[in-house]
C-alpha cells in the first residue's frame, strides 16, 4: 500500500511538472466551457421554465466530468502511446492503475473550479436555490473516476488514432443526445432503452440528487449501475495494462 501510494503521489507530482506552464490556461478554458454549456444552451431556450434552467446548472459540472474522462483522459493515453510515454510508464515498477489515478486527480482538480464557478453563476442566472447533499463530495468523485477508468478501457483497447477519433464521437453524443441537460422522457424510446444501459444518466442522477436532492427517482440504483461501470473499467484496463508488460 505504501508502494502504491508513493507511485501515486509522484505521478501526480510529474503530471503537475508536466502542465504547470499552462494550468492556468486550462482552468480558464474549464471555466469557459462549463458556463458556455449553460449560457449556449439556455440560448436555444429563451423563455426557460425553472425545471429547464434547474436542468441545465446541475448538467454542467456532469458534462465537465464526463468530457474529463471519456475524452480527456483517452485523448492523454493515445498521446502517450504515440510519443512513448505510455510505454515508459509501463515499464517502471509501479502499480499498473497508478497513472490512471494520477490523471484522474490532476484534471478532476482543474476542472472543479469550473464546475463550481458554473453553479453559482447558474443559480444567479435563472434565480433558484441549491441544496446541497453530503454525498455532493463522493459523487463528483465517484462520477469522475467511473467516466475516467470507462474511457481509459476504451482507450487501452484500440489504436491511438482511432481512440482520438471514438472520444471526439463520444463527446458529441454526450452533449446533444445523452440525458444530462435534459430528462430522459424527451429522447425517443429507442434511446431512452440504451441509456437505461448507459452509465452516463445515472452519472447525471447522481450529480442532481446530490445538489437538490431531486429528479432521481432511484439514487441508490445509479449508484450501483455506475459502479459497475466503474469496476468493469478499472477490470478492463488492468487487464490490459497487464497484457502490455
Amino acid at each position: 500500500m505504501t508502494t502504491a501510494l508513493r507511485s501515486y503521489w509522484l505521478l501526480l507530482v510529474w503530471q503537475h511538472r508536466r502542465f504547470k506552464r499552462f494550468l492556468a490556461m486550462i482552468v480558464v478554458i474549464q471555466v469557459a466551457l462549463a458556463i458556455g454549456i449553460i449560457y449556449g444552451l439556455a440560448f436555444l431556450i429563451p423563455n426557460i421554465d425553472p425545471k429547464s434552467a434547474l436542468f441545465l446548472a446541475t448538467g454542467a459540472p456532469t458534462v465537465t466530468l464526463l468530457l474529463m474522462g471519456l475524452t480527456v483522459v483517452p485523448q492523454e493515453v493515445s498521446q502517450g502511446k504515440l510519443t512513448g510515454r505510455f510505454n515508459y510508464l509501463s515499464s517502471l515498477p509501479i502499480p499498473r492503475l497508478a497513472t490512471l489515478a494520477a490523471d484522474v486527480t490532476y484534471w478532476l482538480f482543474a476542472q472543479l473550479p469550473g464546475a463550481a464557478l458554473a453553479l453559482v453563476i447558474a443559480s444567479v442566472r435563472f434565480r433558484f436555490g441549491l441544496h446541497l447533499h453530503w454525498t455532493i463530495v463522493p459523487a463528483v468523485l465517484f462520477v469522475a473516476f467511473a467516466g475516467a477508468s470507462v474511457g481509459y478501457a476504451m482507450s487501452m483497447a484500440l489504436q491511438p488514432q482511432v481512440s482520438q477519433q471514438v472520444s471526439n464521437f463520444v463527446s458529441i453524443g454526450i452533449l446533444l443526445f445523452s440525458p444530462v441537460d435534459f430528462p430522459i422522457s424527451r429522447l425517443p424510446g429507442f434511446l431512452q432503452a440504451i441509456h437505461r444501459v448507459l452509465p452516463i444518466s445515472y452519472m447525471a442522477d447522481i450529480i442532481r440528487w446530490s445538489l437538490t436532492g431531486r429528479f432521481a427517482a432511484h439514487p441508490g440504483l445509479a449508484f450501483a449501475v455506475v459502479g459497475g461501470w466503474c469496476a468493469a473499467g478499472l477490470l478492463a484496463s488492468y487487464r490490459m495494462a497487464v497484457k502490455r508488460r
